[in-house]
């Protein structure tokens, strides 16, 4: 099964955005950048299988992570490169440490 991945010039500001607006994608990418490629079932996050499938559907579908398949599961990799390239700073800015926790 092939899994679509948006060209960087196919990224739009409102779905990355959009995507990162919700505090669980939010941690998964967050997750990522600090600590590279994860397979799916390593996110600590207190929700179904389903609905954390969809939440990396949504990223992957948004440009901000790469899913690869491997043996029985898949690895997750931030696109940090391609979204640099389209939306400069965006990344930076998304992920710097917030005072609202």
């Amino acid at each position: 099964m092939s899994l679509y991945h948006p060209k960087p010039d196919d990224f739009l500001l409102t779905s990355i955005l959009s995507a990162l607006g919700d505090p669980i994608r939010l941690s998964i990418v967050r997750s990522l950048a600090e600590s590279g490629e994860k397979t799916c079932g390593t996110f600590d996050a207190d929700v179904p299988k389903s609905t954390m499938s969809r939440h990396f559907r949504v990223l992957r579908e948004a440009g901000l992570v790469l899913m690869e398949p491997r043996a029985t599961s898949y690895v997750n990799s931030l696109r940090r490169d391609d979204i640099d390239s389209r939306f400069p700073g965006l990344l930076e800015l998304v992920l710097k440490p917030s005072d609202d926790k």
